[in-house]
């Protein structure tokens, strides 16, 4: 077992992002092989604990947090967009580049020309700022092949990044992120195909944990994306949407009452989709470094959600065109500054709420005993600076699943 003392674990008891049962403050955590074995004063240590202790590490009064959580990343793609933010910046809306061809369907022409092994060296370039920044886990996308084998080679990266880089990673098909090329006009056929042939070949190849769907106004309509998701729900698979981005699709009233773990974006949510998603237990996954990127102007209903006791996580979305960021811990402080969110919740958003929107929060996302033990230590004092710094990178030493990656050696 391992100990690791001297931690500065009571600002977080504070924000409730942790659940400890001790007498005194809680300054030390036992990792018994992938898993938290005991949290508490090190006042309070038995000898017993003590003595089954083969190794101690001194983190000096460092912050811990559990690791973060990115519950919404497109992480795997070919090219950039740069071209199309010089448009936007001349006044050229998101939808209109969309519509005129550009938008998903520039990347997804980048995206199919690229090799598995070029997508997969690019992803995991920017896969480094997640794990150098506490992160333990992640959920990565398709959505920029749209045909069967670029679709199939975008979840094999996924896959492979899963299977050779210490975090965790959920993967998710988003084949419905747009309509293709190739069926323009023939949404409906195109939604036929996916559930047809491109998700038995997925499921029986085990490459994708959720099926997401853009119910959108450029994406798919309301019984388009309805039909998606029964049949996901059909194959096993974990269902998510992205909705109410750009206006009320009721997309989420939709897809929370399939049992949609999350619905993403939000901003024009509205209070028969937040009555839903309350009646459902849904998890609202709001993505403020999109909003700030295309200069939106309306705000997720953040004060509603609250009073309705929604659960609130928050993500990179991190994509080539509305969500260049390759700093993940910005999210925390857009969070604040743009939605308002507090720096506790914005913790919250990043931690255990986002393991919410896996469907992970049994396993991580908190620190508690019997939970695995994921977590980040921070060169910091209080969580409140996650939020509160801009640039830089304070993590410390990054442990996932009781294997610990000291990143300041």
């Amino acid at each position: 077992m391992i100990l690791l003392k001297n931690l500065n674990i009571e600002p977080c008891l504070q924000s409730d992002v942790h659940i400890i049962d001790d007498k005194g403050i809680p300054d030390s955590i036992i990792i018994d092989q992938q898993h938290i074995q005991w949290v508490g004063s090190s006042t309070h240590l038995t000898a017993e604990l003590k003595e089954n202790i083969t190794k101690e590490i001194d983190f000096q009064g460092r912050l811990v947090t559990p690791g973060l959580i990115d519950c919404h990343t497109h992480l795997i793609f070919g090219g950039n967009r740069a071209e199309e933010y010089q448009q936007r910046l001349s006044g050229i809306s998101y939808e209109t580049i969309a519509r005129q061809g550009g938008g998903i369907l520039s990347t997804v022409e980048a995206t199919r020309k690229a090799s598995e092994e070029k997508l997969f060296e690019d992803s995991t370039k920017r896969l480094m700022n997640w794990l150098n920044s506490g992160f333990t886990g992640i959920e990565i996308k398709s959505g920029y092949g749209l045909n069967q084998q670029a679709e199939l080679k975008m979840l094999r990266v996924a896959d492979k990044i899963a299977k050779q880089f210490p975090l965790h990673v959920e993967r998710t098909l988003l084949a419905a992120h747009t309509l293709p090329p190739e069926f323009k006009g023939r949404a409906e056929e195109y939604i036929n195909w996916i559930i047809g042939s491109l998700l038995p070949e997925v499921v029986s190849n085990n490459l994708a944990d959720a099926v997401d769907v853009f119910c959108e106004t450029v994406g798919f309509n309301l019984t388009q994306s309805k039909k998606l998701l029964l049949a996901a729900r059909e194959a096993g698979l974990k269902l998510k949407i992205h909705a109410e981005q750009l206006s009320d699709s009721q997309g989420t009233r939709m897809a929370t009452e399939l049992g949609a773990l999350s619905s993403d974006h939000l901003e024009y949510l509205s209070l028969s989709g937040i009555k839903s998603m309350q009646t459902n237990s849904t998890t609202a996954v709001l993505l403020p470094v999109a909003y700030y990127f295309l200069s939106e102007t309306q705000l997720p209903p953040v004060q509603a959600l609250r009073e309705a006791g929604i659960a609130i996580a928050i993500a990179s979305d991190a994509n080539p065109g509305s969500s260049p960021v390759l700093s993940p811990l910005l999210t925390m402080n857009m969070a604040t500054t743009l939605f308002k969110l507090t720096p506790q919740e914005a913790l919250r958003g990043m931690t255990i709420n986002a393991a919410k929107a896996l469907g992970l929060e049994k396993q991580t996302g908190s620190i508690e005993v019997g939970k695995l033990a994921d977590l980040a230590i921070w060169d910091l004092q209080h969580p409140a600076e996650l939020s509160y710094w801009i640039g830089g990178n304070p993590c410390h030493t990054r442990i996932y699943q009781g294997e610990v990656f000291n990143l300041t050696a």
